[in-house]
């Protein structure tokens, strides 16, 4: 009789070894729980952490009559990121020093100013190289733009060396008003010094323009130097239809808005004196505003700082070091 090797009867069934306990699946499960918790978490501390980068800006406030209004806190200014609103987190009075370069328009066309430009220059380079409240003193240098840009008395926080260099201005029989070409050389002057608070005040006779600097390429140095143009025009609005009137009316028009400064009309300069005594105030009375910026591979195009009540004006510009930040 033979025997015929069978299968065995039942179907596999799988040891009892391979299957996990619930314990196991138990532990599993609480894993999982914790990595996703975990995962959660940092995203969260990331979205923060976005929140929480910081950026600076210096900013002037000031009333109807240009008198720079004192004790502001974080809720009395509006901080738009490409009109974006940003939370403002802390306002503080601005101590860091500045690095001030005076233009002065020495041409021919100013000869009838210069005798009230000396006058008004003195007390103005004096307020702005006393010591502020911790003792820092601003750096103050004087140019003349009466044919090529001429520096009279360079950076300094010496009032005497620069009442040396006020002694100098004259008005150079002949000459002419290179007001672009100046202001793009002391932008370049800015970038060897590593200027962290840089600004340019210019006193400029209505007239005709010598520079063959086009607006662009000003307007290009001034935001890459970061610094507020403050230009203050003597006499009644020049047309100028050249082409070197142009470049100048745009930079004039554009360079103090976009950048946070200010143009003034003088229509007499006997009215200078008191004109560069509020810009004095104002220049040493600003604040240094922080806000909220989230995280961004691209800046922002455009920053700007308003005042929350009526009838108060602010300008401001970014924190040099942080212009091109994202």
């Amino acid at each position: 009789m033979t025997l015929v090797e069978t299968e065995p009867y039942t179907d596999f069934m799988p040891s009892r070894r391979n299957r996990p306990s619930s314990a196991i699946r138990a532990a599993r499960l609480i894993s999982l729980a914790t990595a996703l918790l975990a995962a959660i978490v940092i995203a969260s501390a990331v979205r923060v952490g976005a929140q929480a980068i910081q950026r600076s800006m210096y900013v002037s406030v000031v009333n109807d009559a240009g008198v720079p209004v004192p004790d502001l806190g974080p809720s009395d200014f509006i901080v738009r990121e490409d009109g974006t609103a940003r939370e403002v987190l802390r306002v503080v009075p601005a101590v860091d020093p500045m690095q001030i370069a005076v233009l002065v328009d020495t041409s021919q066309t100013a000869r009838n100013s210069i005798a009230d430009i000396r006058r008004a220059l003195p007390p103005f380079v004096t307020a702005l190289t006393n010591p502020n409240e911790n003792g820092a003193k601003n750096e103050v240098a004087l140019i003349a733009f009466g044919e090529r840009p001429t520096i009279f008395t360079d950076y300094t926080t010496s009032s005497a060396d620069l009442q040396k260099g006020i002694n100098r201005i004259w008005s150079q029989q002949g000459s002419g008003a290179y007001l672009l070409d100046a202001i793009l050389e002391v932008t370049q002057g800015f970038k060897k010094r590593e200027a962290t608070r840089p600004i340019i005040v210019a006193i400029a006779e209505e007239g005709p323009e010598l520079s063959y600097r086009h607006y662009e390429q000003v307007l290009d140095a001034i935001r890459a130097a970061g610094a507020p143009v403050y230009v203050l025009m003597v006499g009644s609005p020049w047309n100028d239809l050249s082409d070197e009137g142009r470049s100048r009316s745009i930079v004039l028009d554009r360079g103090p808005t976009e950048s946070g400064g200010q143009r003034d009309q003088v229509l007499a300069s006997n009215a200078l004196p008191d004109r560069l005594k509020l810009l004095a105030n104002q220049l040493t009375h600003q604040y240094r505003l922080t806000y909220a910026h989230p995280q961004s591979l691209i800046p922002p195009e455009r920053v700007t700082v308003t005042a929350a009540k009526a009838g108060l004006t602010a300008r401001g510009a970014l924190v040099k070091e942080q212009q091109d930040r994202p």
